[in-house]
């Protein structure tokens, strides 16, 4: 039986399934859209990304990974948003050069307490 993320819509199932698009983006030296994103995970909802990408954001921070958020930007700056800490261009080159495939996805769970724990 097929598992869908539609199916299981919480901030932490959906935050899993952000990182494995994000991933595939900086291994390709890409970033998107908050719509764009959206549309990708099938959402529906672009401006309801930021509760979803912060469960993302502070694993990265508790776990001294780079802010995989950081390739989620505003379509019209470029720029992620204010809300995802000091952004500067550094910090999305570590992204890009991160072994994102060298290590294990975070599951739901961790993704759930390293929320809790900031």
């Amino acid at each position: 039986m097929v598992i869908r993320f539609a199916d299981h819509s919480n901030r932490p199932n959906r935050a899993l399934q952000a990182w494995l698009i994000l991933i595939g983006r900086a291994r390709n030296r890409q970033t998107l859209t908050y719509t764009m994103l959206d549309e990708l995970m099938g959402f529906g909802a672009p401006r309801a990304l930021g509760p979803v990408l912060d469960y993302l954001w502070k694993y990265c921070k508790i776990n001294n990974l780079p802010p995989l958020t950081v390739l989620v930007v505003n379509k019209t700056t470029g720029t992620p948003s204010s809300g995802m800490g000091d952004f500067n261009f550094a910090e999305q080159e570590a992204v890009f050069d991160f072994d994102w495939y060298s290590i294990f996805p975070p599951t739901p769970e961790e993704l759930d307490t390293a929320a809790k724990q900031i």
